[in-house]
């Protein structure tokens, strides 16, 4: 071989060297610029790094979903399958002076946001709009009732302790005091004494209210 035609095809992988780093340079500023800005060198790790700290964030939360407790899960399950029953619903918010509790429908339940959706199935006030009244309730403003048809759900409030409880002929709940002087069964009727229910000669009527219309006062009840 001639010592031209060697010098032609040192000169032509010359040429291929030189377009080989050039093509290599564009794509590390193209891929430089797609990396978060930081020293060099520390672009692949802080990549690395961010996908392992997901890894952990989603390793933590099946961990939480896993560590929840038999009793919660109990107590989420019996939330959920209150759908289309009646339950007792703090309708207020925290800024009104007494809290108002109704009679409701629960057309749904959120276990994520633990928020009811309820309805009002009572027309409401001509000033209200005459119609059915939706509410969006977190769990903590909701009290299931007990089951009419299931006396183990029913509660045993002795005399004069105080109740929340369905006002006869209304679908609202007052506070009331319990005067029966004994209950043989639990699914007796209550009789109670509601507050603020005087009669015409200052007397306090005593009203029988059903068990399953009965609940427990809730803690720090305004009325």
């Amino acid at each position: 071989m001639s010592l031209s035609k060697l010098k032609n095809l040192y000169i032509q992988a010359k040429d291929l060297a030189e377009t080989e780093v050039r093509v290599s340079n564009i794509l590390l500023s193209q891929l430089e610029a797609l990396l978060p800005p930081g020293p060099p060198g520390q672009q692949r790790r802080r990549v690395v790094a961010e996908g392992n700290e997901q890894k952990k964030k989603q390793k933590k939360n099946d961990s939480d979903i896993s560590r929840v407790s038999p009793s919660m899960r109990n107590q989420l399950d019996n939330l959920a399958s209150l759908k289309g029953e009646q339950v007792a619903a703090r309708v207020t918010t925290e800024d009104i002076e007494k809290d108002e509790y109704i009679v409701v429908k629960v057309m749904h339940y959120d276990r994520e946001t633990r928020e009811f959706e309820v309805l009002d199935e009572e027309p409401g006030d001509d000033d209200e709009g005459g119609g059915q009244r939706k509410f969006k309730l977190h769990a903590s403003n909701v009290i299931p009732f007990p089951k009419r048809n299931d006396p183990s759900t029913a509660l045993d409030f002795l005399p004069g302790r105080a109740v929340l409880a369905v006002y006869p002929g209304t679908t609202a709940l007052y506070k009331a005091t319990v005067v029966n002087p004994h209950r043989k069964r639990k699914t007796d009727d209550y009789l109670l004494e509601f507050d603020d229910d005087e009669g015409e000669d200052g007397s306090m009527p005593r009203r029988t209210v059903p068990f399953h219309n009965v609940v427990a006062l809730p803690d720090g009840h305004r009325q």
